[in-house]
C-alpha cells in the first residue's frame, strides 16, 4: 500500500467517522442513554485522523515537490483549524458541550468531503 492509497482510504475514516461522531454527539442532547465516555474517545481517535490525514498529504507533497490539486491543502487545513477551535470552546460551553462536538463533528464531516471533491 502506497501512502498515496493510505491517504484515499483515511479520508473515508475521517469524513465518516466524523460524520457519525457529530450524529452521536447530537443525538446524546435528546437522548441521555448516548452520554457515554466511548463518545468521547471515539471523537478524539476521529478527530486525531484529521492529523494523520494532514500529515499523510504533506508528506506526499514535500518529498517529491508535487502541486496538489487546487483548494485540496486549503480544506485539510481548515479541518485541523475546526479541530483546534472546538477543543478550545469546550471550556466556554461546556453547557453545550454536546452540541458544540456534534455541529463541529459534521463540519469536519462537510470540510473532508469538500476536500475529497476537489481531489477528483
Amino acid at each position: 500500500m502506497s501512502l498515496l492509497d493510505f491517504h484515499q482510504a483515511w479520508a473515508w475514516v475521517v469524513i465518516i467517522g466524523n460524520g457519525m461522531a457529530g450524529v452521536w454527539a447530537l443525538c446524546a442532547i435528546k437522548f441521555v442513554s448516548l452520554k457515554r465516555r466511548a463518545l468521547w474517545w471515539f471523537t478524539f481517535f476521529v478527530q486525531a485522523a484529521v492529523f494523520v490525514q494532514v500529515g499523510t498529504g504533506i508528506g506526499l507533497v514535500l518529498p517529491k515537490h508535487m502541486k496538489p490539486p487546487a483548494f485540496h491543502p486549503f480544506y485539510g487545513f481548515l479541518a485541523v483549524i475546526a479541530v483546534g477551535i472546538v477543543y478550545a470552546y469546550r471550556r466556554q460551553l461546556a453547557r453545550r458541550l454536546y452540541l458544540l462536538y456534534g455541529l463541529g463533528g459534521l463540519f469536519i464531516m462537510g470540510v473532508g468531503i469538500r476536500a475529497l471533491i476537489t481531489a477528483k
